[in-house]
């Protein structure tokens, strides 16, 4: 994000290769055929069907996505899981969240940590559906702050065994689960995972939590009194448990952007069937300008999430690719995931908050009609809100963007200081600098002043407190908007001139436009944010100075985006869905 990329090395949608949409169409079809009719019975849990379902996505291969060949799994790339992920959001976040809960933080823990005997005794099981998992860390005393747990592990007298004792609560597929990855402190000290087989002496589930949203899906509370569990159930080592746990939450914070995403494009479409049959003052409502720039700007939102998602996608497959090559170990994946923590947080927040815009004005161009049951959007509506709770609470990952980047710079890993210490001379050379004129240069422009505007800030930000820094969370979450608005115009600039370079069509003038649109309404938002970062830093000519930075970095030529905004509704509503979706 610091420097210049290069969008031929990045992966967009456009990349999918025969394989890829091979599984994305088998998997919106399982979605469309299979799931789509039972969404009533989904929601009102009625028994088997769920875990039928999720069987019978186990016997197409869309469970095994993550799991070895070797193991009964499919040993797709990320980017096919992706695609996967993104299907089983468009009927509803219920099943979405079983699948999830099963297909990730549940079954990949075993994956990446566990030892060749625990993954040939469950992972065959759990690629088909046989066995379902769940992921068993939040406590009554232990949510964002997850190291904080009160189960405890004791060895038995001979050795055998860890006897746990404690209560897990808020999760999912724990009523249908047959596999339990949980977490506790061995001795009441070192925080270590464990493999639970649910039938285990001692094990008890808690009725169902009544919630808001995600209706159909099972949550309770799993309680351990004097549960025995086998040593060899013991994942990964001792005392590293938090290994386990942050690294499964990055991918599963990865994931649920891909859900998102698909939520999203589910909303635009059956907005856009009720808009344009919805009729009033003799028209239908689409054809209100105020309407269209809604539509424009829940695809502009989709547009940014899906070049995320991708982007990402392609940068975690690249580098599990080359340990892979180098014969990776699991301290090496460990390592390949840990690298792109920040990526997966910024997926996290930047997508569910876009995906609850997006709902939000589903209910309000549905009007009254939005409020009631029969019609989809106020579930949509309902089951968005989670999201932002869910495998770390945006606030904790806003904190957790800039707090690890920072952390990577002490460490030399990212040339953060460098450019922070450079920013006088590139301030100076930017007085000289006039604003290009046409696309995609005036763009690219804008971009890279915006990253120098976040270095300002943060900058500033760092040197002012130096460790200090992580107390100031005001700042700390300031500077995540900033770094998560300049990661999404970055990632759909990169697509568009990508897909610009390959051919001139209608795909690249709307996704300029909508590049347009995104990166003009983001400068001023961005100067809010580095104002109130140095507001909350520097005071007298020190503030001053900065001030005058700011100023210098944020200039820029108004756009007209009525208009653009006007064409981009006009292609959701001839495709009646997001226009650059391809099933």
């Amino acid at each position: 994000m610091l420097g210049s990329v290069d969008e031929n090395t990045v992966f967009t949608p456009e990349d999918f290769d025969d394989v890829h949409m091979m599984i994305k169409k088998s998997s919106y079809d399982f979605m469309k055929n299979q799931v789509e009719p039972k969404i009533d019975e989904i929601e009102e849990m009625a028994e088997g069907v769920t875990v039928d379902l999720l069987r019978q996505a186990g016997e197409l291969g869309l469970l095994g996505s993550d799991i070895p060949e070797e193991y009964g799994g499919e040993e797709a790339d990320k980017i096919s899981t992706m695609l996967i992920t993104e299907n089983t959001a468009i009927c509803g976040g219920s099943f979405a969240a079983a699948f999830s809960a099963h297909t990730g933080i549940g079954t990949l823990p075993i994956v990446y940590f566990g030892t060749e005997e625990q993954k040939k005794k469950y992972l065959p099981g759990l690629a088909t559906g046989e066995m379902i998992a769940a992921y068993a860390l939040t406590e009554p005393e232990a949510g964002s702050d997850a190291l904080n747990i009160k189960t405890k592990a004791v060895l038995s007298d001979d050795g055998k065994h860890y006897i746990l004792n404690g209560a897990k609560q808020y999760i999912t597929n724990a009523s249908w689960a047959d596999v339990i990855i949980t977490y506790a402190k061995i001795d009441g000290e070192k925080f270590t995972a464990f493999i639970v087989d649910a039938d285990t002496e001692g094990v008890s589930i808690d009725p169902e939590e009544k919630k808001m949203g995600i209706k159909g899906s099972s949550t309770c509370s799993v309680i351990f009194e004097n549960a025995r569990v086998p040593v060899e159930n013991m994942l990964w080592k001792e005392g590293k448990g938090h290994q386990v746990a942050f690294n499964i939450l990055n991918i599963g914070r990865f994931k649920l952007g891909a859900a998102a995403v698909g939520g999203s494009k589910r909303v635009i479409e059956f907005s856009s069937e009720y808009a344009l049959q919805r009729v009033q003052f003799k028209q239908p409502i689409a054809q209100f300008n105020l309407i269209k720039n809604k539509f424009a700007n829940m695809a502009i939102l989709t547009y940014i999430t899906e070049s995320m998602v991708y982007r990402i996608a392609g940068m975690i497959d690249e580098k599990l690719e080359e340990v892979k090559a180098a014969g990776a170990e699991s301290s090496d994946i460990v390592q390949a995931i840990q690298e792109y923590a920040i990526e997966c947080s910024i997926s996290k927040v930047f997508c569910s908050e876009a995906l609850d815009y997006i709902v939000d004005e589903g209910v309000q161009i549905f009007g009254g009609y939005g409020y009631g049951q029969e019609y989809p959007a106020e579930r949509s509506y309902r089951d968005s809100r989670i999201n932002r709770i869910f495998e770390g609470t945006n606030e904790v990952n806003r904190m957790l963007i800039p707090g690890t980047l920072l952390r990577k710079a002490m460490k030399q890993e990212v040339p953060f200081m460098e450019a922070v210490m450079g920013l006088g001379g590139t301030l100076k050379e930017l007085k000289e600098a006039e604003i290009p004129e046409s696309s995609p240069e005036k763009e690219e422009f804008y971009l890279n002043n915006m990253k120098t505007l976040f270095l300002l800030a943060a900058g500033n930000a760092a040197q002012k407190f130096g460790q200090d820094l992580t107390n100031e969370q005001e700042i700390l979450c300031t500077l995540a908007d900033m770094a998560m608005e300049v990661f999404a115009a970055e990632s759909a600039l990169l697509r568009v001139k990508k897909l610009s370079a390959q051919a001139e069509s209608e795909d690249s003038k709307l996704a300029m436009l909508m590049t347009q649109c995104f990166i003009h309404e983001m400068i001023p938002k961005m100067e809010n944010w580095a104002k109130e970062a140095i507001a909350g830093t520097l005071e007298g000519e020190e503030a001053a100075k900065a001030y005058s930075g700011i100023r210098l970095l944020t200039r820029y030529e108004p756009m007209n985006t009525y208009a653009p905004k006007r064409e981009i509704a006009d292609a959701v509503y001839e495709c009646k869905k997001y226009f650059l979706d391809r099933i």
